[in-house]
């Protein structure tokens, strides 16, 4: 029985072009965590903060997760905060391998600063706002069963990295 490939690391980090091209190449079918969430709710996930608060984004999260963590041989694309709950991190790594793609906050924010729908970017100091977020979650995002390096332009080395790890 094939693992799933779980990609895990703060918005930014290129979680989803990566998990496009692993798709691609590997042919396995690739679940975005958020999408799941946003069709069940019938409202994008900025609503959903924004009506129901963080805390209940975070129950349907933990749902979405312990669901799809039961399937076999896909990959995973998982939200920036998945890793605030340890039985996130513990379903992912219950039938995969979790790869935390690692990208400085200086990359991140030059790479997400044009991008209306993050409420992170809303506030007067949005650096601040993902150094601060960034080094909160970092020992949590560590817990992963590899670091990749996403800081490079190009996703072509961290693709490269996880096939030969996924297949190592």
């Amino acid at each position: 029985m094939e693992k799933n490939i779980c990609l895990i690391g703060f918005m930014g980090s290129g979680k989803s072009m990566i998990a496009c091209e692993l798709g691609r190449r590997l042919g396995l079918e690739v679940v975005a965590a958020d999408e799941l969430i946003e069709a069940k709710e019938g409202r994008r996930i900025l609503d959903i903060f924004k009506t129901k608060g963080e805390a209940y984004f975070r129950d349907l999260e933990q749902k979405v997760i312990e669901e799809i963590s039961q399937r076999r041989g896909i990959i995973i694309d998982c939200g920036g905060g998945v890793v605030l709950r340890k039985e996130n991190l513990a379903n992912l790594k219950s039938n995969g391998i979790v790869f935390y793609l690692q990208a400085a906050p200086e990359v991140i924010y030059e790479r997400v600063k044009h991008e209306g729908h993050r409420p992170l970017l809303k506030g007067p100091d949005p650096l601040g706002c993902i150094k601060e977020l960034y080094n909160q979650r970092l020992p949590l995002y560590n817990q992963a069963d590899f670091v990749i390096d996403a800081n490079d332009a190009s996703i072509e080395g961290p693709v490269a990295e996880i096939i030969k790890k996924y297949k190592g």
